[in-house]
């Protein structure tokens, strides 16, 4: 054996067969296969398929089929180790020495295994015993019945210390190997390893390609302390790596274009029998890193579901946090909440398959759930609590890794934020204005003026609204698109390369209304990720940047700490505190965009006043006299 099995199905599971083929063919998504023409033959029609989820790609025109490895050894000419090798390195994985050792450490991973295997049978056998008839009415209790356990394997292990123990024993299994497997428990102060499961009904957990590799274990006792009791770390199992029913769900999963992730082992059974098979379930933990690649591998969006009580809300809150770093465009999750006290397996029993398939058919966006996570964290009566629900907002918006994402992340909460902070039209202003703008010779429309006023009563007053020539007040226009201090922010980066070492990301998320600012900010960036940080503005004006440069250095003239030769120190300082009114800035722009929405549709004296208030606090702030100030 030249490379151990579980080391060949790591590097399988790291690296999608897409990434390994698109290197060589351009494949385009078809459904939830990619598809591109065949690397073996010369042809017009694609006849070359990928699936990432069964880890294979297959060829009708040549009749080739095979992984990554198959592919790296036909069309690249490599031996078999030479293409482990090489995708070895690329997906991370250190491969063994090939020593008697990893020989031996391969064999022993065969027998625990089969002992493992040995135990679900046993535990079976004594399910359908006299030992067992407690066990198989808690099951039948919660309506699993013999299709049910058939299906899933299910098992009782009897209460004796040394029942399972025995069993192996006498089928010629070493305890060391039963120790090993998590089968037994052993410490230094228990002198014989007895049975770790016991007078339990058990679950067992297999790995993907369906091979026992623990077991889970439902108390039938009252009293005892563990309700559920999993398999420890063993060679063959690592909790956090893996997922309940993912061999069975695979498949399905792939077939239904998504997969539903619960808490436990019988909640998974009951989306099962409610005919929803794409279902997995975390060991007993939150939700792991892993375990989100593992998911993301089979489907783009997996649907977390979670009791709709506070309980299942912190669930569904810790793998919200989990996974924002990690989202990407085709990569999210969705959330589906059950009613309150209820969890899949109440759901099913006390209302049916139907009701329990209706609550998880609208599942939630994530960006809906974290945002509504951070309205109900506080109230939002006041400024200072509101602004602190848009740090938090995005604090967290920050922390996504993919930066195309990360800047629609900001959109959606900022127009989120918009309707939230909306002003509602109060009922009594809006009569005394209506009834003031009557008093006054109802309708004049003048330039410069709000339309509106009555038509026809008291029963028919119409709202207060914009003119044309009001439209076209500078109220309503946006601030000038190039601002000092947004041109200093980006100049002084450029003049100070030694900024982006230490404010890269600050300056990535930075709020920028002018293109010429946002095309510098993007080419020094990446100028930058090259490695090309001296004379950065020498390198732009050779790409073609001098025009959007000079605007720049204009806009800038009255920031001189952004010139070179200064004490960068000095720079450091005046750039975070720039950034920082930026932002504020940045904020007030958008508020005075939707109020200036509002006034322009609806009209309204409050709102008029509101806007006017809002460009008057914008004037201050680029007042060039007020410097870094306001």
């Amino acid at each position: 054996m030249r490379y151990p099995p579980s080391i060949l199905e790591e590097i399988r599971a790291r690296l999608p067969v897409s990434a390994v083929v698109g290197r060589r063919v351009r494949l385009t998504k078809a459904g939830r296969e990619w598809r591109g023409l065949s690397p073996f033959n010369a042809e017009k029609t694609p006849s070359f398929y990928v699936n990432d989820q069964k880890q294979f790609y297959h060829c009708f025109s040549s009749g080739k089929h095979g992984d990554i490895f198959s592919f790296v050894i036909e069309t690249e000419g490599l031996s078999f180790p030479e293409a482990v090798e090489r995708l070895a390195g690329e997906a991370g994985v250190t491969l063994p020495k090939l020593t008697e050792e990893t020989v031996e450490r391969e064999k022993k991973r065969a027998g625990l295994g089969e002992a493992l295997e040995m135990a679900a049978r046993f535990f079976e056998e004594q399910l359908k015993s006299p030992k067992g008839r407690e066990a198989r009415a808690y099951l039948q209790g919660r309506d699993l019945g013999s299709d049910v356990v058939a299906r899933f394997r299910l098992g009782y292990a009897p209460g004796e210390r040394f029942a399972l123990r025995d069993h192996l024993a006498e089928k010629g299994v070493p305890s060391e190997v039963m120790i090993e497997a998590g089968l037994l428990v052993t410490a230094e102060d228990v002198t014989v390893p007895y049975d770790r499961f016991r007078d339990r009904v058990m679950f067992p957990i297999q790995d993907a390609k369906g091979r026992v590799i623990a077991f889970g274990g439902r108390a039938l006792a009252k009293d005892v302390q563990a309700k559920y009791l999993n398999s420890p770390e063993t060679p063959v199992f690592h909790k956090g790596a893996t997922l309940y029913n993912l061999n069975r769900a695979r498949k399905a999963a792939h077939d239904a274009g998504t997969i539903f992730v619960v808490e436990g082992y019988v909640d998974c059974i009951a989306l099962d029998r409610a005919g929803l098979a794409n279902v997995v379930a975390p060991l007993g933990t939150a939700l792991t890193e892993d375990q989100l690649a593992l998911l993301w591998r089979i489907a783009p969006e997996p649907i977390l579901c979670f009791d709709g009580d506070k309980a299942g809300q912190r669930a569904a809150h810790r793998a919200l946090d989990l996974a924002v770093p990690m989202i990407a465009a085709g990569k999210t999750l969705r959330f589906a909440f059950l009613p309150e006290g209820l969890d899949p397996d109440d759901l099913l029993r006390s209302r049916g398959s139907d009701a329990l398939r209706e609550a998880l058919a609208k599942p939630r966006p994530l960006v809906d759930v974290l945002f509504e996570r951070e309205i109900g964290r506080a109230p939002l009566e006041t400024p200072e609590q509101r602004a602190d629900l848009e740090k938090r907002l995005f604090g967290t918006v920050a922390r996504i890794a993919d930066d195309d994402l990360k800047r629609h992340y900001r959109e959606a909460m900022s127009e989120r934020l918009r309707l939230l902070f909306r002003p509602q039209r109060a009922q009594g202003n809006y009569r005394e204005n209506t009834y003031r703008q009557a008093g006054r010779g109802g309708g004049n429309r003048r330039a410069g003026g709000f339309a509106g006023g009555f038509s026809g009563g008291f029963g028919n007053e119409m709202p207060l609204v914009a003119s044309e020539g009001l439209k076209r007040n500078a109220l309503f226009r946006p601030a000038s698109m190039l601002q000092p201090r947004e041109a200093a922010l980006v100049l002084a980066a450029i003049h100070h390369p030694e900024l982006i070492e230490t404010e890269a990301e600050t300056i990535a998320e930075l709020l920028l209304a002018s293109p010429e600012a946002r095309s510098l900010r993007s080419a020094l960036l990446d100028l930058a990720a090259r490695g090309e940080g001296q004379d950065l503005a020498g390198l732009l004006m050779a790409r073609g940047f001098a025009e959007p440069l000079r605007a720049l250095e204009f806009a800038a003239k009255t920031e001189g700490w952004t010139q070179p030769g200064t004490v960068f120190s000095r720079v450091l300082t005046a750039w975070r505190e720039a950034s920082h009114l930026h932002e504020r800035q940045s904020f007030l722009n958008s508020e005075i965009e939707a109020v200036a929405r509002e006034v322009a549709e609806d009209g309204g004296e409050e709102r008029f006043e509101r806007l006017k208030a809002l460009v008057r606090r914008r004037e201050a702030q680029l007042d060039p006299e007020n410097g870094l100030g306001e």
